[in-house]
Formats: C-alpha cells, structure tokens, sequence
C-alpha cells in the first residue's frame, strides 16, 4: 500500500521579501530554507509550528531592526534562547530570533557588589562559571542549567532545585534592558524609566486592577501562571522588570539583564528521607522546611525503576527503607554543622527511616537518581513515548499530598501513567505522562485530561504552571484558574506593551487552543513515508523508523558541553554551535522527512543530507541524550535509502569499502606504501577516493595479524580458549595492538584463537550507509563465530567500534530475533571486560608512576561502557584522566573532502587540549584506531592501545609485529 502523498513544507508566502526586508535592515543572517525551518518548528514542547524565517542577530541594534521590520509587515516575532522550554513558548509563525547564536555575552561580574551583567544568550552554566571563582552563584539552577540561556530563563521565571533557598529568576533581576513590542527601548530598574509613556499607561492599568492583583496574584511562590502583575502593586516598589521575568516573551524582547548573584554554600550536606509513598513524603513537607534545606525535592518508586531498568541496578545506591522519598540538601559554614543540620532535619522528618549522606561523591550518585530519571522519563515504564503538556503544576506545599493523591487517582481514572517528581519544598511536582497521541482520539483524550487536570490544581488553590510556563500547553486553561476580571488585566497589560500582538501570539493572551499544533499526531493525520523496505530493525521502536525519530523531544542536551564529565554527545554541535549540527535539529529535519512532509523528493531530500552531513555518527547520542535518540543508525539508514542503486559519493567506494582494499594491498603490502608515498599518486587516491587533502593516508602493516599469528608457536592446550575477533584496522593497520593483546591474554592463562576465515563486523559500511553489503558480511562474520560460540567460547573485540557493532547494531541490522547476533552480543567482550568477568584472579602489571590521558572510544562510551578499564587502570596503580567527547575522525568522518576543519575543531573541544597538558613522558591511551589516527595526525602523539601499556609492563608484546601505523608514517615501537 502506498503512502498518501504528505502536504510538503512550501516556503511561506512573502518569505523572500521577508528575508530581503530583514536583510535591508541590517540583519546579515537570516535563513528561510525549509530545512532551517524545520530545525526550529518546535522545542522541548509536543508544538510543531513552522516559522517563516529564522534570523540570528548579531547585536541589539539589530534584535530592534527584526522588530521594525516585523511590526510594519505585521509578522510575528519570537524570542528563542536554546529552545528548551516544554510548554511550546518559544516556537512562532513568524520570524524566530535565536538569541543564543551570538548574543552570549557574560558582560561583567562585580564580586563586590554581588551582580552580573549579560545578554539574552549566556548559558547558565557559563554565567555559573564565570561567577564560581568570587565564591558566588546565580541562584536558581533549573535541570537545563548546562544549556539554557539566561534569556529564556527570564522568559519563564526559571526556577529549579534550588529556588527555595535562593528564589525563582524573577526574585533574582534587578534591572534589564528590553524593547517592547511598540518599539520602545526600556532601562527597567528601581529607579528609571518613570518618564515613559508606555510605563505610565502601565501603572493605569494597574491602578484599574488593584483588587484583582491583591487577591488572585502573587498567592504563593510558585504561582507562574499568567503575568506576575503583583510586582506592579504600589507596596512592591512597581517593579516592572520583575514582572516582565515569566511573560514568555509576548510583552517584550531582552536584550540584557543586571543579576543578583548568592554566595554559594561553604559546605553542604544531603539527608535522604524514605516514607511509605510519594503522598507521605509530601505530607512531610512542612515539617522539613524550618530546617532551612537549599533544596527538597520528592521522587518515589517509579523513577527509581525506570533508572535501575535502564541503567542498571548499579545507577541506583541504596536508599532508606520506603516507597517515597525525600532529597533535603542542608547547608553549613563547614561540613560538620552542615552535618549536625542534617541529622537534626531527619530526626524531625517522621520518616520511616532516613540516611545522612557526607560523602560528595555518595551525594553526587544519589542525586544523579533524580536527574536521570527526569531525563528517562520521557519514556513511560511501558516503554510508550511520554509526553509534556501538564508537567509542572504546583500548590501550596502545605496542600501538596492532598494533591498528589488526587492526581493519580486522575490518572489511573484515565488509564494513563506516568513518572512524578518535583520540588517539593515548593509545591512543585514534574511530570510527562503517556498520552495516545499516536491513536484516533488521543488528542480529545489529551484535552479532556488537561481540563480535569486544570480544575484539579486549581481546586488546591495552585498554579497551571509552577516554572515553565503557559506557552500553547496552557493559555487556554487559564480561565479554570483566573477570574474574567485578572485576564482582563492581562489583556490590558499585553495591550500596553505589544498592541499590534506581534510578540509571540497565542500564549498567554488569546491564546491558541492547546491541542492546535500538536507535532506527534495521531495515527494517519499526517501521512509518513512507507514502512516497507528499512534496511534495519529498530528493534526498540516497533521496528517504526518513525517512532525512532520521535524519541527526541527537544529537551536540547545535545547542546550543552557535558565533556568535562565524561560526555561525548554532540560533537558536531560543540565545534559549530548551529543548531542544525545538533542532535535536536537533526531529528527535527528527520521526522518531517520520515511524516512525508520535508520535500516531494523523499528519502532523497537534500534537507536530510545537509542536516547529517556533519554527524560524526559517534553514537554518543545513543547513551547521552535522555530519550535514547541513535542518530548513527538513522544516519546509516537515510545514506541507505537516498543512495540505494545510484551513484554514491567517492567516500563510500574507498573508506566504506576499506576492508577490501585492504585485503588487496595486503597481497603486496610494501609495493603500495611505497607507491601511495609518491605525492602525485597520493593526491590521486584522496582526489578519486574523496580523501581531504590534508589528510595522511595510512600504511598498511608488512605483515598482517594473522600472518604473524599463524608463524608463532601455538599457547599451552590447557589454558582456556578465548576467540579474538580480528578486525580490518588490527589486521592490516595495527597489528602490534593484536600482539599484545596476545600477551595479555597468555599471560592471564588464555589460548588465543582464531576464526578459520577472516571476519568484519561490516562497520564501515554500516557508516557510509551501503547497508545491503554490511549485512552479508557481517552475517558471514557471524556463521564464522557459530561454531565457537556453540562450544562456549568468549569473544574479545579490540577495536571499539567493531565491538559495539557485535553488541548493539548486529541486532538493528539483522534483527533481534537473530539468534546469531544474540549470542555474539552476549559473548562479546572489550579486553577490560573479559579479564574482570573470565579472569578476576589475574593480576595485572604493576602501572605505578604512569600517568595517563584515556579518551575512550566513542561507541564504547555509548554501548559498552569504559568502567572496567577504569577500574584495572586504577587497580593497576595508573593515574588516569578520562577525557570526554570525540577525538573528532570518527571512521570515515573526518577524513571526508569538507569535514577536515570541523574534524580538527571536534578536536580542540577536549582531547586535544588534554594531550597538551600531559607530560611528553606521559601516555595516551586511545583504544580506537580512529582516536590513535587523529593523536597522530593532529598532534604527533602516538596513541597505545590497554592491551598496548598492559604487554609492555608484562615484558611483551613489543617488536615482534611490523606495524603499519594510523597516519603517514609507521607506528613507533
């Protein structure tokens, strides 16, 4: 059955002479392509909605000159920081003004007076950075803090853990710089602008609506919902810059703003709390609070479960006995007093039973439970994609168990679930809950649960909205919450400040109807590309290509630098900082491409190519981003389809097709170094190969792995057999990594053995997309393994990417019902993982007075994991500094003709760097023959393999291979 064809994404009408309108004006960066539209057609949010142009201001000047120009055309403006906010706030029809691209300075930081002074688009934790060596913080830290920006921070009065000690943002302004949506430029503080005419008819209004401000506005700190209109009552000082911090963009643009900063805590302390149920805990809440806690957040057994489901039992410590628990972070001038607060607030919680937790690296763990759950949450325990909509109601937290018993009643009334967790000190409860969108009738459902929803919370006194704001979830709600006459007064304010209704219409103020605009729709609504013929399996999405691309739902970690602890995801982002080289803007283009909607070309819409033309398929997303997006595999399956039975670029013939020719040039093996070291034929083969120029093509071994192998005298028949998976790049490039591993392995009473016939996992052309080959050869590869897996045989793997294909994507390929590819995932091991699981009795070199930088291999980060080479590093005595992100090569990757500089500058994020401050004595450990390349070519280090440093300190291993060598030259001893 064929698709029905999909109403495509047509340039908007007056697009162009929008864009030659903005450009007049001064803007230089203005985008209309369908492809940069589809990027910012939504953001954390379920809305979709298609802007007309997305522009990038480079100054104030030119944030004023986008207004002009949209006023006078009556074009809509919205203000966009990094596009995380989850009630739909920051996507528009109009023109979409990403802040965040250039306006992203922190302008000052007086430590005396405690402030800072920014733009819109400083991330928080840029801000924290530059605040954190003055001993002072900006207060509230939403769970996006390492990618949010201080614009969309103010745009929703952000909040996080730690407003109730240190205050929502609002609490936290004290001046900013705006235009309003009549033009006008604004200096908001305690004591400027009185002379504005726009501020008069303010205080107007507000002296109309005075009763309506003192009864329904400002009731408890968690009251987002709405405009903040109690900051303008006489007693409050008239602050409008306050009251302007959560109006979600639809009254005035930021340009700037002066912060309050806090001294961050000398030392604190986290109790940990268990009651019978979440309610229980909540009910606790006003019994915790005189103790003074920074933060009190709640969670109960239902996260605990989705991160011991997912990460394994190990990502959950023990926690005290209970079904609900509750976070209490204490502070203290010394961990000792911090301490004795702690033990006092748990003695006087009612818990069931409570822990003092003094240990940071204990408390960081602890705390990770909350984190990652948020993050996994978007996923329902079912496994259904989870959804926002009616994910951060609050109450007075007096009212909060109330609340909470009530609302999931609502919800097992409805026969839906959910993930609750929130900031429970502040009423505040979080929570994604699987709606069937996906079905006819799911969006009614998804309404008539809103409104029931709605009555609830306001029955409890609370707020639709207790930190993200209305956006299109919950404008319309507003009327279950407010009387006629407070939107009135909201209409009015909205009046003063945008009359035209130009800045961000349909929140707030004549608001859009919430089930207008949703992205996941039902079943049929938007017609998709076939299902037929995918190349591969999706094994955890219903096989549905669609599905998997849905997995993201913006919530925009892939644009926040998590390198520093180890994170790999999104290399690519981090080098150009455009969000078109995001793992959220890829998927953004990918699933109008997949709904049949991108362009009539299909599978071969250029949109697609150009938004994974820079993806390192890494993997990093895979294990990185919260909702499990594997942008590898969709990279591989697009490249499959777009190219299939046509002409493919001259990468996929030479480095997709590497374990051929290598196979080739191993039949004469120094006839081809010599030849490929003449400059005319090198230029050559990187011109017909497309090879960048700057790139050193590598040589190939004199001897291959095997070759050596099968000249050396066979290991003792009593040792235990182990089957060492022999890849392309051990074979023919490296094969003095295979030697010592060799060594390792005799040494820890191992007999190696081989497959009769040489193997691949098919790796590079699962990443060029030739999916049809990949397939049979690593099929081949896995009737090679049978006979041993049979007999019970472990594998281990050298290469890191080749392992995680035997693991992970041998199943995506061939399909999880493949009972080949089940077993090898099972008996595949990384050389650490096989000496700890088959050999814990071994005792390694002794590596004392080594000091080392690691950068695992990306798809180890992402499939199996770097642990346990850590922990025999560490065992073995090693100093080690585990260096996060991609070395930048990635297979293929960076050396394809164009990604040369974005390969280098991939590097520079944190590897490089790294290598620069080691010692020349010091070792790099760099287990993927990709990582050793780029070492080599970029920073003349040569990369060892752990099979490498372990062999040398066993007395082996070294000379008895002739290495070939990752870059131009042979590999040193």
């Amino acid at each position: 059955m064929r698709a029905t064809p999909a109403a495509r994404i047509p340039e908007p009408p007056g697009a162009a002479d929008l864009a030659a309108r903005l450009r007049r004006a001064g803007l230089a960066d203005v985008d209309i392509s369908t492809r940069r539209r589809a990027e910012y057609s939504t953001d954390a949010s379920l809305y979709r909605v298609l802007p007309r142009a997305v522009a990038f201001p480079r100054h104030a000047d030119e944030v004023a000159a986008a207004l002009e120009v949209c006023r006078a055309a009556g074009v809509p403006l919205t203000s966009r920081g990094a596009g995380t906010s989850i009630a739909g706030n920051a996507v528009g029809t109009g023109v979409v003004l990403d802040l965040s691209r250039h306006l992203n300075a922190v302008r000052a930081v007086d430590p005396d007076a405690r402030t800072a002074v920014v733009e819109p688009g400083v991330v928080l934790a840029d801000l924290q950075r530059r605040a954190g060596p003055y001993g002072l913080r900006f207060g509230p830290d939403p769970s996006t803090h390492n990618r949010c920006t201080l614009g969309g921070m103010i745009g929703n009065n952000a909040c996080g853990s730690r407003a109730l000690a240190y205050g929502r943002t609002s609490d936290n302004v004290l001046a900013l710089d705006v235009l309003a949506g009549t033009g006008e430029r604004l200096s908001l503080d305690s004591g400027s602008g009185a002379d504005s005419p726009l501020l008069e008819r303010l205080a107007e209004v507000a002296r109309a609506h005075l009763a309506v401000i003192r009864t329904e506005l400002g009731r408890f700190p968690r009251q987002v919902s709405g405009y903040a209109l109690e900051h303008l009552l006489p007693e409050r000082g008239f602050a409008v810059a306050r009251m302007l911090t959560g109006s979600e963009g639809t009254c005035a643009v930021t340009l700037g703003a002066t912060l309050r900063l806090v001294d961050a805590p000398a030392a604190t302390v986290l109790a940990v709390l268990g009651y019978p149920d979440m309610a229980t805990a909540a009910d606790a809440v006003p019994a915790v609070l005189p103790h003074g806690p920074v933060a009190l957040e709640g969670i109960d057994a239902r996260i605990v479960g989705v991160v011991r489901d997912r990460r394994g039992p190990a990502a959950v410590p023990p926690l005290p006995a209970g079904g609900g628990w509750l976070f209490a972070e204490v502070p203290g001038a010394t961990p000792a007093e911090a301490a004795h607060r702690a033990a006092a607030l748990a003695a006087g919680a009612g818990a069931l039973d409570a822990v003092v937790v003094t240990d940071p690296a204990q408390a960081a763990a602890l705390w990770r439970i909350r984190e990652d759950g948020a993050g996994l949450a978007a996923r329902s325990p079912a496994g259904k994609p989870a959804h926002a909509g009616w994910e951060d109601a609050a109450v007075p937290p007096d009212r909060l168990g109330g609340y909470l018993r009530d609302f999931d009643a609502l919800l097992a009334d409805r026969g839906l679930t959910g993930v609750p967790y929130g900031h429970f000190g502040d009423g505040c409860l979080h929570v994604r809950i699987d709606f069937p969108l996906d079905r006819p009738g799911g969006t009614a459902d998804f309404r008539g649960f809103l409104c029931d929803a709605a009555r609830l919370v306001a029955s409890y006194g609370g707020s639709l909205s207790g930190e993200h704001g209305d956006g299109r979830a919950r404008g319309e709600l507003l009327p279950l919450m407010y009387s006629a006459d407070a939107l009135a007064a909201f209409a009015a304010v909205k009046g003063v400040f945008d009359p035209d209704d130009v800045l961000n219409p349909g929140v707030i103020v004549r608001p859009r109807p919430l089930d207008a605009d949703l992205r996941p729709a039902p079943d049929g609504a938007r017609p998709r590309l076939p299902r037929r013929d995918l190349a591969l399996a999706y094994p955890h999405d219903g096989g549905d290509l669609h599905a998997a691309v849905h997995r993201c739902t913006g919530v925009g970690k892939c644009r926040a630098d998590t390198t520093a602890g180890g994170g790999v995801m999104c290399p690519s982002y981090l080098a150009t900082r455009d969000e078109k080289d995001s793992t959220r803007g890829r998927a953004r283009v990918l699933q109008e491409l997949v709904s049949g909607s991108l362009t009539p070309r299909g599978w071969r819409a250029p949109e697609a190519l150009e938004a994974l033309d820079l993806c390192l398929a890494c993997k990093g997303c895979a294990s990185d981003c919260p909702t499990g997006v594997d942008m590898a595999l969709y990279k591989a399956e697009i490249l499959h389809q777009s190219y299939r039975r046509r002409l493919r670029p001259a990468s996929h013939y030479s480095l997709g097709a590497l374990p051929r020719w290598a196979r080739l040039a191993a039949l004469a093996p120094r006839a081809v170094n010599r030849l490929l070291a003449l400059p005319p034929v090198a230029a050559s083969a990187k011109l017909l190969g497309g090879v960048d120029r700057r790139r050193d093509l590598p040589r190939f071994a004199p001897r291959t792995f095997r070759q050596w192998l099968a000249a050396r005298t066979a290991a003792p028949p009593h040792a235990r057999p182990v089957l060492l998976w022999v890849d392309t790049f051990t074979d023919h490039f490296t094969p003095e990594v295979g030697v010592a591993a060799v060594t390792v392995l005799e040494d820890a009473g191992f007999a190696v053995r081989l497959t009769e016939r040489k193997v691949c996992c098919g790796l590079t052309w699962i990443s060029t997309g030739q999916l049809d080959t990949a397939r049979r050869v690593l099929s081949r590869g896995l009737d090679a393994l049978g006979p041993h897996l049979a007999a019970g045989v472990p594998v281990v793997s050298l290469e890191p990417s080749c392992t995680a294909v035997l693991r992970a994507d041998a199943a995506a390929l061939l399909g999880p019902d493949d009972a080949r590819a089940v077993r090898a995932a099972e008996a595949t091991h990384t050389l650490a993982e096989l000496l700890a699981r088959h050999r814990p009795e071994w005792t390694p070199p002794r590596l004392d007075g080594v000091t080392a930088v690691a950068q695992p291999h990306c798809h180890q980060h992402a499939v199996m994991g770097w642990q346990a080479d850590e922990r025999l590093l560490r065992a073995a005595g090693a100093s080690v500094r585990t260096v996060g992100g991609c070395c930048g090569l990635a297979g293929n990757f960076g050396a394809e003709r164009g990604h040369y500089d974005v390969s280098a500058a991939v590097a520079e994020t944190a590897l490089l760097p790294a290598v620069r401050d080691l010692p020349r004595d010091g070792v790099v450990l760099a287990d993927g023959f990709s990582c050793r390349t780029q070492l080599d070519q970029l920073a003349d280090r040569r990369g060892l393999h752990l099979a490498e440093l372990l062999a040398a300190r066993l007395g082996g291993g070294e000379g008895e291979a002739d290495g070939g060598g990752s870059g131009g030259r042979a590999a040193r001893p």
